[in-house]
């Protein structure tokens, strides 16, 4: 199993603080999740059923043409792999491990690329995977990029796929809209924007027959009763939608002047994470661990990345674990 971030119960235990005293900024999850409303009791009696009005409330949505409800986007990370005899596959890196992972335990050769040396892999690859934003980095392609490679790559059969699980705060820049094109598969998730990670709703957006493939493999009620009506609601909220939008693009940059004012000045910023490369990485990572502030350690290369406060307590605690980083540091120089 590979390496995520959330995993409290393990950091509790490790530094030996108890679970209810730690701040977790380690998942870039909106820490004020869609809680509209709770699922009836008959949602739980009865076997999921895809006439409920999910799919309707996906597509428009996404502005899709079509999509398959999936148990989160990492179901369908792990099983598109399986669609194709084996290739060559390149993936973005460094970025959400689990692509690499999925295609390599397939039996596919995998080479990771960097984002500056994509536009090249395009012509030596069957499958290219991007992450956009991209995770942990933040970097973004613009559209009419991915649209060029997906071009090149389906007119020899290839594929484009785009995980856009950090795309929800700036739906322009998706191509989600897009996705019924030729060997274009983009990724989507209700687990960040939504705060609905325990849910385990995602989508798959494709041209149809593929995603039929894709629904005979994953087989029938791979997303729970209750977590449809959840999601159903979710995506038809469009007031909330609107509105926690402009809050978490405020928060965001108020994450990035706060980091920044104690040094930490960010390279990778989203509305939902702020992540920094730096050599210090594991040392802070562990500073604020035995504070009870979790953060998400990526070690090669070395980068810290943040997810948001929940509320202003928790934001003046980590401006308060952050001054104390600040005065150590301090110290240490004046030895």
């Amino acid at each position: 199993m590979l390496e995520h971030g959330g995993k409290l119960r393990l950091a509790a235990a490790r530094y030996g603080i108890p679970l209810d005293q730690w701040l977790d900024l380690s998942t870039g999850i909106n820490p004020n999740g869609w809680q509209g409303a709770v699922p009836p009791l008959s949602s739980w009696a009865r076997l999921p059923e895809d006439e409920d009005g999910l799919h309707e409330a996906a597509c428009g949505y996404y502005a899709a043409v079509d999509l398959l409800p999936v148990a989160g986007s990492q179901a369908a990370i792990q099983t598109l792999s399986k669609l194709r005899p084996l290739c060559r596959v390149a993936v973005l890196a460094p970025s959400y491990n689990e692509h690499a992972h999925a295609w390599q335990r397939a039996g596919h050769h995998v080479d990771l690329v960097t984002a500056e040396k994509l536009d090249a892999a395009v012509e030596l690859h069957d499958v290219v995977v991007v992450v956009n934003p991209n995770n942990p980095t933040a970097v973004c392609f613009d559209s009419e990029t991915l649209l060029q490679w997906q071009a090149k790559l389906a007119a020899r059969g290839g594929w484009l796929v785009v995980d856009e699980a950090f795309m929800d705060t700036t739906p322009a820049n998706s191509l989600a809209a897009n996705a019924n094109r030729t060997g274009l598969i983009v990724l989507r998730s209700l687990g960040k924007f939504f705060g609905l990670a325990g849910a385990r709703v995602g989508f798959v957006l494709a041209q149809t027959d593929l995603l039929q493939q894709l629904r005979d493999e994953l087989g029938p009620w791979t997303i729970s009763g209750p977590a449809r009506w959840l999601a159903t609601q979710a995506l038809n909220d469009h007031a909330w939608q609107a509105a926690t939008r402009q809050q978490l693009r405020q928060q965001g940059q108020r994450l990035n002047h706060l980091l920044t004012g104690y040094g930490l000045s960010p390279d990778g910023d989203t509305a939902l994470f702020q992540s920094i490369a730096m050599q210090q990485a594991k040392i802070i990572h562990e500073q604020l661990a035995e504070q009870g502030i979790l953060t998400r350690l990526f070690v090669d290369p070395s980068r810290l990345r943040f997810g948001l406060p929940g509320n202003e307590t928790e934001w003046q605690r980590l401006a308060t674990a952050l001054a104390q980083l600040q005065l150590q540091k301090m110290q240490e120089l004046s030895v």
